[in-house]
């Protein structure tokens, strides 16, 4: 990727940078961080309508990322089973899956969420749903899906959005056939976020490591 002036230039960015070479140091160099800061911001710039967080963001992002790859490399243990959901705005279906997904399981399990076509945020039906069954996803926001999410993942559970994600052999592929909330009232997102809870409680339990005796 050609690395646009402004970019290299970007103080905030630099500074990005510059943790995260501290936190990956002996794992990753310099020009692949670099690398990964600059498509990272310019993925989530495309998509965003309000600039203020867009740099906490990128560095959530990012780490997430670099995250992935060393998991994939091996530059970091997995001790976890890693689940990917993957939606077409990563703002619904993916976002409720996932809350659910951290609330049945365990240390054991790991979640990510990415969309193929990442919205500008979560919807707020979605939101209030996950509220009303005490879930915030406060912390959570659409990020577009990427090679290094799938190819760490154990389990790629997909919503809607056909062919678009990379198929990595040694990985459990599942199509959950799913409305789309975009565009539902409430009503109908509580429906959704019930459908995909009934699905979760049964792949959480597929995946339980069995009780050392």
């Amino acid at each position: 990727m050609t690395t646009p002036p402004q970019l290299s230039s970007n103080q905030q960015l630099n500074q990005i940078i510059d943790q995260l070479l501290v936190q990956f140091a002996g794992r990753f160099g310099a020009e692949t961080i670099r690398r990964h800061v600059h498509e990272s911001y310019l993925a989530l710039h495309r998509e965003a309508t309000v600039m203020t967080h867009l740099y906490v963001l990128t560095q959530r992002f990012v780490t997430e990322r670099l995250t992935a790859l060393a998991q994939v490399n091996g530059y970091i243990p997995k001790v976890e089973v890693e689940v990917l959901y993957v939606c077409g705005g990563n703002a619904g279906r993916s976002q409720m899956a996932a809350a659910l997904t951290r609330k049945y399981g365990g240390d054991w399990l790991h979640v990510r969420t990415a969309g193929t076509r990442p919205a500008a945020g979560i919807h707020p039906p979605v939101v209030t749903a996950l509220a009303e069954v005490g879930l915030l996803p406060a912390m959570e926001f659409p990020k577009p899906l990427t090679d290094e999410f799938v190819q760490a993942a154990d389990v790629v559970v997909t919503m809607g959005c056909g062919d678009a994600c990379a198929i990595h052999p040694g990985r459990r592929y599942l199509d959950w056939e799913l409305e789309d909330p975009c565009g539902q009232s409430l009503a109908g997102v509580r429906r959704i976020r019930d459908a995909i809870d009934e699905r979760v409680r049964l792949l959480v339990a597929e995946l339980q490591q069995p009780v050392p005796l």
